[in-house]
């Protein structure tokens, strides 16, 4: 059997000892909201907390106590960061579905949807789920925008080749300091700090404390659960919004920028890549989506035509999906460019190593970069060596390898977009609805069309997790591990034949 498909004893045995921590400390935060059930005196979701928190706990010490770690490989690493989203989702439905809120899909659906912070949710209609629901919904976002991996690390306080494998297997490649373990912690004060900031934002606009600590863990982590039906348009302040938009661009910010911020690096932080492509492509957004409201004065007056249309521009880049303007009335009141914008924002996304989903803005400006060096060779004669460099956290090398995994991205990206595009409209004969579904969807985004309810067929609410999970992936360990199960099969074949 090939190396490629080659998974050993040993690095099963890795995996199970990994996934352990995974389900301590998932365990763990399980028992927290049993303080809020006590707290608002519902004492009826106390048990289904309990024992999801001592199945996961019980799970997490059998795996670390009987389980060897040994050195783990980048496939490994991978194939591990592949799965273990699907894992963590699992124990985070168990409170969903033992309180008897949901059933299994349902509740499966709400926790990857929380982890991988998109935000579609199957609790129809949300006012009637009460606090201790609503603190996991929200509470599986914050984890999952710092990140499931990511946070064990944190628990392991270990340094070593394994480590490093495994932070890079979820897509993190920045380095504020050169060691992984120190990088880490530092990225977590960072995420710690902005959260009390959020919360004190949410305190500030006039929200209650519940309600403020809920939304500061969904706007950071741009994951944009909420606790109303009408998402955050329920307070209709202008402040609430304001405090929300401020905590969303914060999150997908790259984390390693927002540390230069700390150390009042600000030439080095506004020169670089990902933030000219944010301070080009917001305002832009924002200036056509508000212009457009305004000629056609589709809230009243030149104050709410702006303020609407910043909001939802901000929601769809940050992959946020928080909303003051809903499907229907994008679809119906707005104009037509101005939907098209929302659809393009929630493919963009937001920064690299930061809580978004999307495309990301690292990739869309190497993307223009590489295109003006192209048409900038044509211009210059053929023995012509045209400097390759952007600005980026540390310096960032750019070559044809580099630039070419950014094109095969893109378009990976987009093929799966219309693949499930294609999937969704065999059962919803309505184009725009999934065009706008399956953008919200692929880019960790949340913003609804409507179309995907908790009475939706399963297999399309299956086809929305996988969107989810490739997203929140980035693609690549998906496919390596795809490649990993082809290549065993055809060995296989070959062997009995």
């Amino acid at each position: 059997m090939s190396a490629m498909s080659r998974i050993k004893i040993n690095d099963i045995s890795t995996m199970i000892h990994y996934m352990g921590y995974i389900c301590l400390f998932l365990g763990l935060f399980m028992l927290t909201p049993i303080i809020v059930a006590i707290i608002y005196n519902e004492t009826n979701f106390i048990f289904s907390f309990l024992i999801s928190g001592i199945i996961s706990i019980s799970l997490g010490i059998i795996f670390i106590k009987f389980f060897k770690r040994y050195n783990m490989s980048l496939k490994v690493a991978m194939f591990f960061s592949t799965f273990i989203w699907l894992i963590a989702s699992f124990l985070g439905a168990l409170p969903f579905f033992m309180s008897g809120e949901l059933s299994f899909i349902n509740s499966f659906f709400e926790a990857i949807s929380g982890f991988t912070t998109t935000g579609f949710s199957m609790f129809n209609p949300i006012e009637s789920t009460g606090f201790t629901i609503n603190f996991w919904r929200g509470l599986t976002q914050w984890i999952g925008g710092l990140g499931i991996i990511f946070t064990m690390i944190i628990i392991l306080r270990s340094s070593g080749t394994s480590i490093m494998r495994l932070y890079n297997a979820e897509g993190r490649s920045e380095r504020i300091v050169p060691s992984i373990r120190n990088t880490s912690k530092i990225i977590l004060y960072i995420y710690l700090i902005l959260t009390v900031i959020g919360f004190l934002l949410f305190i500030i606009s006039g929200l209650p404390i519940f309600d403020s600590l809920f939304y500061t863990f969904v706007t950071l982590s741009t994951g944009g659960f909420g606790i109303t039906s009408n998402s955050i348009l329920y307070y209709n302040s202008p402040w609430v919004e304001l405090a929300a938009m401020i905590v969303m661009i914060l999150g997908s910010i790259n984390f390693a920028l927002i540390y230069l911020l700390f150390k009042k690096k600000f030439r080095e932080f506004f020169s670089d890549i990902e933030i000219k492509v944010a301070i080009i492509l917001i305002p832009l957004f924002v200036i056509i989506v508000s212009a457009f409201l305004i000629k056609f004065n589709v809230y009243g007056s030149f104050f709410e035509n702006i303020r609407f249309g910043t909001f939802q521009v901000v929601s769809a880049i940050s992959t946020t999906g928080l909303q003051t303007a809903f499907y229907p009335d994008i679809i119906k009141s707005w104009p037509s460019i101005t939907f098209f914008i929302i659809l393009i924002s929630m493919i963009i996304g937001g920064g690299s190593c930061s809580t978004s989903g999307g495309i990301k803005w690292l990739r869309i400006g190497l993307l223009f970069k590489a295109i003006f060096w192209q048409v900038k060779s044509f211009l210059l004669p053929g023995g012509a060596v045209i400097p390759k460099k952007v600005n980026h956290f540390k310096g960032l090398k750019v070559n044809n390898d580099l630039l070419r995994i950014t094109g095969l991205f893109v378009f990976l990206y987009l093929l799966v977009y219309v693949v499930s595009v294609l999937i969704v409209l065999c059962y919803y004969n309505n184009l725009s609805q999934v065009l706008f579904e399956i953008a919200s969807a692929m880019g960790n985004v949340g913003l609804t069309s409507g179309i995907l309810t908790p009475n939706s067929p399963d297999f399309i609410k299956v086809v929305f997790m996988v969107d989810f999970w490739l997203g929140r992936l980035e693609i690549w360990p998906v496919l390596l591990v795809i490649l990993m199960g082809v290549t065993t099969i055809r060995e296989k074949i070959k062997f009995n034949h």
